[in-house]
């Protein structure tokens, strides 16, 4: 049997790019399961959540506000760490950008495995790294918060808060109460597999009915469509909810067994195909979803660093018969 490519290296296909209007004052950049990139427009400037994964990739972005308004892009807020979401940020300098955004949090994440992750996502997943050779290095936040904080853009407020850890523990959502939009990155996905490699799945439950008690009318997820009503929101948060919770039993169950990893994909397997198989990167995810899940289950609370020496030896392993 032929050994699946490594991670989505065989992903090459472009993807049809939409950006959607939710609100006066915020629109939604999808690309059918490629990172989401979230843009605030208010009285005097922009805000970017999410600041893809390369600067000439930030450009796409760019042209599309660029459509709708020429006021500065002041802002850049990062959900949290991960390479694909923040690499990008550089692109926006000269645009008017003053002050990248994120938790304490994920400020400590950056510190401890940034470079890490950065060279082990580039490897995954090549696609999504277009002229990578434009990324000066790690993006460093300008200004971090613990808990929560609120900034006005002119009139217009925007709350930035961690309400629970769950994709990572520095995950941060923007939410703009007036318009009753909420910008959750990768905590709420839409017809996309969860990454949780870093995740914390015991406590991603609770976090998604924290978001619940926010009554947001619109949503724009980390991967897959903009959520246009309260029951496309409703439907996000519950799907991602079944995904994580379904993965996390199933490595409870494993370890439990006494299963080996590979053992454990085939068991995890059993309950997440029939649901999830048909969604956005979902055999890209799996192993490195099965490997954290199990890791979690053995009581492993702090995610394990990955490198991309690690993904390979994982890789290989869970595809070898």
């Amino acid at each position: 049997m032929s050994e699946k490519k490594f991670a989505s290296q065989a992903d090459l296909e472009e993807k049809k790019t939409s950006f959607v209007q939710l609100s006066d004052h915020a629109w939604a950049y999808t690309a059918e399961g490629d990172p989401n990139t979230g843009v605030i427009v208010g009285d005097e400037s922009v805000m970017i959540i999410d600041a893809t994964a390369t600067p000439v990739m930030a450009q796409k972005v760019v042209a599309e506000i660029r459509k709708i308004t020429d006021k500065p892009i002041k802002y850049v807020l990062l959900t949290h760490y991960h390479a694909v979401r923040v690499l990008g940020a550089s692109g926006f300098q000269q645009h008017g950008l003053q002050q990248i955004i994120a938790s304490q949090d994920t400020y400590g994440l950056i510190v401890e495995r940034g470079q890490q992750d950065m060279d082990s996502e580039i490897a995954r997943f090549p696609r999504l790294f277009q002229a990578v050779e434009s990324v000066p290095g790690l993006t460093w936040p300008t200004l971090t918060f613990q808990g929560r904080m609120t900034l006005f853009m002119g009139g217009l407020e925007v709350q930035i808060m961690q309400l629970g850890a769950g994709h990572t523990k520095g995950d941060t959502i923007a939410w703009l109460p007036k318009d009753k939009v909420l910008f959750s990155g990768d905590l709420v996905e839409a017809d996309a597999a969860c990454y949780t490699g870093d995740a914390h799945l015991a406590e991603w439950p609770q976090t998604l009915r924290n978001l619940r008690a926010l009554p947001a009318e619109k949503l724009v997820p980390g991967r897959g469509p903009a959520l246009m009503n309260p029951q496309e929101v409703a439907k996000g948060l519950a799907y991602t909810e079944d995904f994580v919770t379904t993965l996390y039993k199933g490595a409870q169950e494993a370890v439990t067994k006494g299963l080996d990893l590979k053992g454990a994909m085939t068991h995890i397997r059993q309950s997440m195909d029939p649901k999830f198989a048909q969604v956005f990167i979902y055999e890209h995810c799996l192993p490195f979803d099965v490997t954290r899940a199990v890791d979690e289950a053995k009581g492993i609370h702090h995610p394990r660093i990955w490198t991309a020496e690690r993904d390979q030896e994982m890789w290989h392993a869970l595809q070898e018969d």
